[in-house]
């Protein structure tokens, strides 16, 4: 969810963009579709944002780093780590289940050479706080002494890739779905996860 850390017609306008991106993608949504529905003029949408793209990015920082807060949240607690594994993977559900298909094709297929260079960027801040994490685990013994740490980062950028394959996503109801696939299998391999804790 979306915080309002501006004034009021701010937070009207992000959080009116970032529910329509949500339901209908990037492509479809205009300028004047969120000022109708935030119920603002396009004078004030353009006082704060120059044009579609800028609050676009606005808000894939802000959910970046809600999404890297939970995350800290969960790795900072005091429990075993197969129980931050089931909330990580819990975390990634929620996070993901509000987006629609077209949100997700359109942010990974947007021709936008800003956002595709914002998306890498706080895509590779992400991978490498997980990086830190799974270094800290395999250091405490809680994952497999021998995994390389590069491993694991080149696993974890591919499955951006295979979210977007059009073949597997033909085997799920949704991207949401075949996220949810792969984060458990990164987890868990294919034991079930009680037989992965053995």
């Amino acid at each position: 969810m979306i915080r309002n850390n501006g004034g009021q017609k701010f937070g009207q306008l992000v959080t009116t963009a970032h529910d329509l991106f949500m339901r209908f993608g990037i492509r479809r949504v205009t300028v004047a579709e969120i000022c109708f529905e935030a119920n603002v003029s396009k004078m004030t949408f353009y006082k704060y944002f120059k044009n579609k793209n800028e609050i676009l990015k606005y808000l894939l920082k802000r959910i970046c780093s809600e999404q890297m807060t939970e995350y800290r949240k969960i790795m900072a607690q005091q429990v075993a780590f197969p129980e931050k594994v089931k909330q990580i993977i819990q975390l990634k559900h929620e996070q993901t289940k509000m987006m629609s298909q077209e949100f997700f094709h359109d942010l990974w297929k947007n021709p936008n050479p800003e956002i595709v260079k914002l998306l890498e960027k706080l895509r590779q801040q992400s991978l490498n706080e997980i990086l830190t994490g799974f270094k800290i685990a395999r250091e405490n013994g809680d994952i497999r002494q021998n995994i390389k740490p590069e491993f694991i980062l080149y696993f974890l950028n591919h499955m951006t890739e295979m979210v977007n394959d059009e073949q597997l996503l033909k085997l799920y109801q949704s991207p949401n779905e075949l996220a949810m696939e792969l984060t458990s299998f990164f987890f868990y391999g294919i034991l079930t996860p009680k037989n992965s804790e053995n």
